[in-house]
């Protein structure tokens, strides 16, 4: 638990904080006045013992306010002496100096860091001012002096805990912040992985087509590299989309994209798509596994055959990507299926990636709305 001001609080030169110990000097005018006035015995010793009181009530609350960090560690025995002459002046002079334990409760509910025994040192203020009050001869005034001093402390600790709230408020806030900074860097991170990934494997594998055709079929070689072309631009659009976070991905564009970098990997594909129509948050969730299963099967699978096939069941769409090579494995624990994994998640959905006996399969699951 953090104190009422933090230690850090009282770096500005001047300002409210530095002032608010001093507006509680308002409440000693009565023992001042009857040490100027002489209306006292031995009116220099009271108002030594009334400066020495004061400052040493002034020293806690300042070192608390971080003004004066140094004394921290005497927060607690400077109280005392602070009890000791409080005690020593109401029984000498009477209830109207009985308005010592008004500071000495602030002090109680501001040295000690536990709530607890901030309030237990309040308490037991009340009980020593009750009891001063009334061996000062003057039992009349015991319940206005319970009542003050226990206010006093009181309203000390609520503003203390009113405080402490407000600080962990604050470190909650910036907690929050920071989360949303991570989650961002992880989010862009991830698209740029799925965008680029897909991209950059579909641009390999049509180069290697332009060189292979180039000398052999010149024409189709300059359709192939009007392709790239054409993958680089949107390429070039995919990643602005990113970085404003606008990134919606179509099913049937995926698939459509999915058959032509398959086709130019020399990868026969099928697709059985069910005909029910899903909302467009679940078609674009679907749309980034197409997406991801795709380019590992290009690049890690070394498959003759791939099958993609949807379908919906109970409120469930299931998407199953499938191939018949051997290298599909190497692609299931990178940041590729891990991001898929994190996207279907937030939306109550899972993704399952593994080799079976002819191959490897990919399913995603996603809870959809009727």
């Amino acid at each position: 638990m953090t104190f009422f001001w933090p230690e850090t609080a009282g770096r500005r030169r001047y300002g409210f904080r530095t002032f608010v110990p001093l507006a509680w000097l308002l409440a000693l005018v009565g023992p001042a006045a009857d040490v100027l006035t002489g209306r006292i015995a031995y009116p220099l010793l009271a108002g030594a013992g009334l400066l020495v009181f004061v400052a040493l009530l002034a020293a806690v609350a300042y070192s608390v306010l971080g003004r004066w960090q140094w004394l921290g560690r005497w927060r607690a025995a400077m109280l005392a002496p602070s009890t000791v002459l409080a005690l020593v002046l109401t029984w000498a002079y009477g209830d109207s100096w009985g308005l010592t334990f008004l500071f000495l409760a602030a002090g109680c509910a501001l040295a000690f860091t536990s709530p607890r025994q901030a309030a237990a040192a309040v308490a037991g203020t009340v009980v020593l001012a009750a009891s001063a009050t009334w061996l000062s001869g003057h039992p009349g005034a015991v319940v206005s002096s319970v009542v003050t001093v226990a206010l006093a402390g009181l309203v000390v600790l609520a503003f203390r805990g009113m405080g402490t709230a407000i600080m962990e408020l604050r470190a909650a806030r910036e907690e929050l912040a920071r989360l949303a900074v991570d989650q961002e860097r992880a989010r862009f991170a991830r698209d740029l992985h799925d965008l680029l990934g897909h991209t950059m494997s579909l641009v390999v594998i049509k180069a290697e087509v332009v060189r292979r055709l180039v000398h052999t079929d010149p024409d189709q070689a300059a359709l192939q590299a009007a392709d790239i072309e054409t993958v680089g631009r949107q390429a070039l659009t995919e990643i602005r989309e990113a970085v404003t976070g606008y990134r919606p991905r179509d099913l049937d564009a995926e698939l459509t994209h999915a058959r032509s970098a398959l086709a130019d990997a020399g990868i026969e594909m099928s697709i059985s798509e069910s005909a029910e129509e899903l909302p467009e948050a679940a078609r674009s969730l679907l749309g980034w596994c197409v997406r991801e299963a795709v380019t590992n099967v290009i690049r890690h699978s070394h498959a003759r055959k791939c099958t993609i096939s949807l379908r919906v069941r109970d409120g469930i769409a299931e998407l199953q990507v499938r191939d018949d090579g051997a290298g599909g494995a190497v692609g299931s624990a990178g940041t590729g299926l891990r991001g898929l994994a994190e996207r279907l998640s937030a939306a109550g959905g899972r993704v399952d990636a593994g080799p079976v006996p002819d191959g490897f399969t990919l399913t995603a699951t996603l809870p959809v709305r009727p």
